[in-house]
């Protein structure tokens, strides 16, 4: 890279820590991208260029964190030559009620965000790891946390609360909604490409391992599928979606503990627990096992039916977006949805799908359906760029 300015995305899983590195100019450029899986057994870093070319890649005998990121960071020096790494941005799952907006890295934030770990415990603690490491080893470095549950904010209160005692309500029980930096990205990119869509009544898929709705109107998150953990709503990978709590109550009755029944409901159910094949929807279309065409219905059913309830909440649809990693990806998952909901009027072109056009939605359709890679990592740059620079010029 010539001499400049760069931001690091880092986003942090239980076993995984996908990473961008962006050029910072008059727009932001991602030179490298790439994720350092097997994290808690052998960690496996590759990174690679704006065109997939393998640029570094190692394997670790041993899980250990900060010897893991110590060796990105290895990679970002060297990758940036006389470049130089100007602020890291974060993506944090859960910002709770008050964090509406990207922030700088604190003191008092990770105070914040360290007391809101009760309420996702399995998300936070590995949000956070990233970057108290490098408020340790480069405690000058600027950090940016940008949170997927403050696109949804907007939610009206009926959205966003459940109908349960006010004392819960106050201390946090509520709908918050996830996913908000895809269809964040996603509303920006309809401004571009379809600014009278972007302007209308829409809902956006984000169908990957994890799975959620958004009703979009104006560009504005009024009601999503995911509500006080990214559980509920539609099937997913490993994941339930909406239950009966009355399923909870009996599996504690039969004598499951909270951990046995934890792990049921997050990493047991959902493709994987209806198929008993693989959470992997690549696994599971085109085989004829019947399991699999079973978990396949379900998926697309329970798509169906939420799309049709947001429909109603916004009023009518005019648009239907399709992304993230099934969403862009998967022509017979899009049209089993979209054959579900031809009462709407809604039709796609056969030829358009199956090459994953943009634009999917058959002349005729009453609904315009498009196909939109989403870009977490670009919205966070963008959100990064934008905090530092509103305080100070970018170093």
């Amino acid at each position: 890279m010539s001499a400049g300015r760069a931001i690091l995305v880092l986003n942090a899983g239980s076993s995984s820590l996908k990473f961008a590195l962006y050029d910072v100019g008059s727009a932001l450029t991602v030179t490298a991208r790439g994720e350092v899986e097997n994290l808690d057994s052998t960690p496996h870093f590759i990174a690679r260029d704006s065109t997939g070319a393998v640029l570094h890649e190692t394997r670790d005998a041993t899980a250990d964190f900060a010897a893991t990121l110590a060796g990105l960071l290895k990679f970002v020096d060297d990758h940036l030559g006389d470049s130089r790494l100007c602020a890291v941005g974060h993506r944090i799952v859960h910002g709770g009620a008050d964090h509406i907006a990207p922030e700088f890295v604190t003191p008092a934030l990770l105070d914040a965000l360290k007391a809101l770990i009760p309420l996702d415990p399995l998300h936070l603690p590995h949000n956070l790891a990233p970057i108290l490491a490098l408020a340790a080893s480069r405690p000058g470095l600027a950090q940016v946390a940008c949170f997927d549950t403050a696109f949804h904010h907007t939610m009206p209160i009926e959205a966003s609360r459940f109908a349960l005692p006010r004392a819960l309500t106050t201390a946090g029980v509520r709908r918050y909604g996830f996913h908000g930096l895809s269809y964040e990205f996603i509303v920006e990119e309809l401004k571009l490409r379809v600014p009278t869509l972007a302007r209308g009544r829409v809902v956006a898929a984000h169908l990957g391992a994890g799975a959620s709705l958004c009703a979009l109107r104006n560009g504005v998150s009024i009601a999503t599928t995911m509500s006080f953990s990214v559980l509920d709503g539609l099937v997913m990978s490993t994941r339930c979606g909406a239950i009966d709590p009355g399923v909870l109550l009996y599996l504690a009755r039969q004598g499951k503990s909270f951990e046995e029944i934890e792990d049921l409901l997050y990493r047991h159910s959902g493709l994987l627990g209806v198929s008993g094949i693989s959470g992997d929807m690549r696994a599971l279309i085109g085989n004829y096992n019947a399991h699999a065409r079973e978990a396949l219905d379900l998926f697309s059913y329970r798509i169906a039916f939420e799309i049709a309830g947001l429909t109603g909440v916004l009023g009518g649809l005019e648009g239907l977006v399709f992304t993230a990693g099934i969403g862009e990806r998967a022509p017979q998952i899009r049209a089993d949805i979209c054959d579900r909901l031809a009462w709407l009027g809604v039709r796609i072109d056969a030829t358009a799908n199956a090459s994953n056009a943009m634009r999917i939605g058959a002349p005729g359709s009453n609904i315009d359906v498009r196909v939109i890679a989403t870009d977490e990592e670009a919205m966070i740059a963008h959100h990064t760029k934008g905090v530092v620079a509103s305080t100070k010029p970018l170093p």
